[in-house]
């Protein structure tokens, strides 16, 4: 029992294999149509190009180091790249390279479409300029050179029609013409909205419509910064990379080196306006002071006259030194505060620490003033001039000689970025990848051909294996039949009511009739312990291949010296008369209605020893006909007058015709199709053959599709059983 278990939930990878490759024509076709589908991507797809820079920060004081001396290593900090990226993707940088090029203005074409692009591409280009927006369709083009629309239509696409020398703006979706001017000069008109400034200069002729909009200054930066790219490269390196990525390579090209320049300009700006500010405050600074060292010198000097020579201790002169190095610290302290006021408030560190030191010497100033008042007055009256005289002529010497250093340094000044590589127009674009696409595309398709064939093994669930039958039901199975690819073809010809060729006759060496001719052995036996001659062949559904055994086999059996009868017992869809080229009528149902005697419904066919009973008239009352006494008398009188009568019923399952048959045939066979037929329904037939009594002899199975190592001698036939059971109704 647990053997059986395991055998069923094991999985056959040679039959799964095998299976797989009889729908290879499936997964041919997946494969092409994803082939197919890549290349029109491809097609349809423009190329994208990329252009890259580098771009070095430098760690770089600022001029103003002149002044402050050692201080400015506390001052100025070194600038974090991230902070420098954010100035790149800034409208600082790219505002204004968006307005140098006129990137605000997006041109574009209407026929654009995919279909537009696969069957009739154009070749739109846009060509951005300083002074105007040069836009190419084909060999034609137009320029604008002026584009101002009212606020109100910013970022709304408006439609552009010429029509003679004459253009016209269309709002797509009102179709009202918001501005028409004439073309090559400037027009202006004033609106409900706002004013119109428009200048379209073309010497072409133009029959198509254009899209064209203008944008405001956001939507211009994310039509940009959508495609573009700054990041540091490494850690800590102060290299950033930036990227830019277009369709047009000579416009990506263009654009990404304006961004460099502004960049580098406003990086320059930034930084010579520290040095200009210094200046100007120095501007400021340097007369006043020159003024009052001559005040200083004046009084000292006329001190000097009025009292000829002061007659000056060492210790005097060594408070003297004290005093003028304080005094200019202090000075030079009050100048870099009065500069640094201008950058930070009176909470910040930078200005906190200079006023603790500038508090601190003032405390000294104070300690050595008093000191100072000690001394005779005429000798602290000397002092103090003289220390006058001397700070002011230190400071004025010192802020002279910055003064001439910033000037000198403002001339050179390159800023703290270097532009190390510049962007180069590219030759060959990044997407689409078309050798990948198309490796893709193809194990895509395999993969989604492979997918779809498991998913139809997995819904043909019906029986797959002849062992299946004999081992639950207990039944021999005479023949399993093949797949015949030249009965495919015959498909069509049934869907026409037209005759559908014997392939026992037409091709008598296909792999299906040799299995059906190693059924007469079986069949001899069976008959020997039957009660009659007669052959009953059923299903259980439509669509199993009866009629194809049914006529098949009678021509097999005629073919071997066996006088035949085939008889169509299928009186409601039964179509056995076109296998033999007769018309249904008269057949058995007239006979059964007495309206026509047997002599006259038995015609011969093509096949010697073979003939034929067709269905007839289709009746209503089948089921009554069948059941009558008739029925039987005629097998009681034909039965003695062949070898083998052959009965091809309606299936089981879905009415009680071919029960009804049953009971008078000798040999009852059942069609089962190949993963078609359920077990259960097989488990049905033969409960209704039970409930009258009657016995199933055997079955056969029809249609197998195995690649290999199957039943039969194993080889794959395109094999269609589309012309069984619903077959409809001829024109009676």
């Amino acid at each position: 029992m647990s053997q059986n278990t395991n055998t069923e939930d094991t999985i056959d990878l040679k039959e799964l294999f095998f299976s797989l490759i009889a729908q290879w024509k499936l997964i041919a076709l997946c494969v092409i149509l994803s082939l197919v589908c890549a290349l029109l991507y491809l097609r349809t797809t423009p190329h994208t190009y990329s252009v890259d820079a580098l771009v070095q920060v430098e760690e770089n004081k600022g001029t103003s180091a002149a002044l402050l001396g050692d201080l400015s290593s506390m001052i100025e900090q070194k600038q974090p790249a991230q902070a420098e990226i954010e100035l790149l993707k800034s409208r600082l940088v790219l505002g204004s390279v968006i307005k140098n090029l006129n990137l605000d203005l997006n041109i574009s074409g209407t026929e654009n479409s995919f279909f537009d692009r696969l069957l009739s591409p154009h070749a739109y280009k846009t060509q951005y300029q300083a002074n105007a927006v040069l836009f190419q369709d084909d060999a034609k083009s137009f320029e604008v050179r002026k584009f101002e629309v009212p606020a109100y239509y910013l970022d709304k696409n408006l439609l552009l029609n010429f029509d003679a020398n004459k253009f016209t703006l269309t709002d797509p979706k009102t179709k009202k013409i918001l501005f028409s001017a004439p073309t090559n000069q400037e027009s202006q008109h004033t609106s409900q909205q706002g004013t119109w400034k428009v200048a379209i200069y073309t010497q072409d002729q133009f029959k198509d419509s254009y899209n064209i909009q203008k944008m405001s200054l956001p939507a211009a930066m994310g039509s940009i910064t959508n495609n573009y790219s700054v990041a540091e490269k490494g850690k800590l390196t102060g290299i950033l990379g930036l990227n830019y990525q277009g369709q047009d390579k000579e416009h990506i090209t263009k654009v990404l080196n304006s961004i460099l320049v502004a960049y580098s300009q406003q990086n320059i700006e930034r930084r010579s306006a520290e040095t200009a500010q210094t200046l100007k405050f120095l501007d400021e600074q340097l007369p006043e002071l020159k003024q009052q060292l001559d005040v200083a010198e004046r009084e000292f000097n006329k001190f000097r006259q009025q009292y000829n020579t002061v007659d000056v201790t060492k210790e005097s002169e060594l408070y003297l030194t004290q005093s003028i190095t304080l005094e200019t610290q202090k000075s030079q302290l009050e100048q870099q505060q009065a500069e640094m006021a201008a950058k930070y408030t009176n909470e910040h560190p930078v200005m906190q620490q200079m006023n603790a030191q500038l508090g601190a010497i003032n405390k000294k100033i104070g300690e050595l003033n008093d000191t100072l008042k000690q001394l005779p007055d005429l000798q602290r009256r000397y002092l103090q001039l003289y220390r006058e005289v001397e700070v002011k002529t230190q400071l004025y010497t010192a802020l002279l000689n910055s003064y001439q250093q910033l000037r000198i340094a403002k001339a050179g000044e390159i800023g703290n970025v270097r532009v190390v590589d510049t962007a180069v127009e590219p030759i060959k674009p990044i997407a689409p990848k078309k050798l990948q696409i198309l490796i893709l595309s193809i194990f895509l398709g395999g993969f989604l051909g492979t997918l779809l064939a498991l998913l139809r093994n997995m819904m043909r669930s019906g029986i797959k294996d002849s062992s299946q039958i004999e081992n639950e039901l207990d039944l021999p199975v005479y023949a399993t039949v093949p797949r015949s690819s030249i009965q495919e073809s015959r498909i069509k010809l049934l869907k026409k009511k037209k005759h559908i060729p014997i392939l026992a006759i037409k091709n008598s060496d296909d792999i299906a009739i040799e299995s059906l001719r190693s059924m007469r052995t079986a069949i001899h036996f069976a008959m020997n312990q039957a009660k009659n001659n007669i052959i009953m062949i059923s299903g259980p559904s439509p669509e199993v291949g009866k009629s194809f055994i049914s006529a098949n086999l009678a021509t097999i059996l005629a073919q071997s010296n066996k006088r035949v009868l085939i008889i169509d017992g299928d009186m409601r869809r039964g179509y056995l008369h076109k296998y033999f080229n007769h018309e249904n009528q008269p057949g058995l149902a007239e006979y059964l209605n007495t309206q026509q005697s047997i002599e006259n419904i038995i015609r011969p066919t093509e096949v010697h020893n073979l003939d034929v009973i067709t269905r007839g008239k289709s009746p209503v009352n089948p089921s009554e006909l069948l059941s009558s006494a008739r029925f039987s008398t005629m097998l009681e009188q034909l039965s003695p007058l062949y070898d083998h009568i052959i009965i091809d019923t309606p299936p089981v399952l879905a009415v009680t015709d071919g029960i009804i048959i049953s009971q008078y045939a000798g040999v009852n066979l059942v069609i089962a199709r190949y993963a078609k037929s359920q077990m259960k329904e097989l488990e049905l037939t033969i409960n209704r053959f039970d409930q009258v009594g009657v016995k199933v002899n055997g079955f056969i199975l029809n249609d197998i599709q195995r690649g290999t190592g199957g039943y039969g001698y194993g080889y794959g036939y395109g094999y269609n059983y589309a012309y069984g059971y619903k077959t409809s109704k001829d024109k009676d």
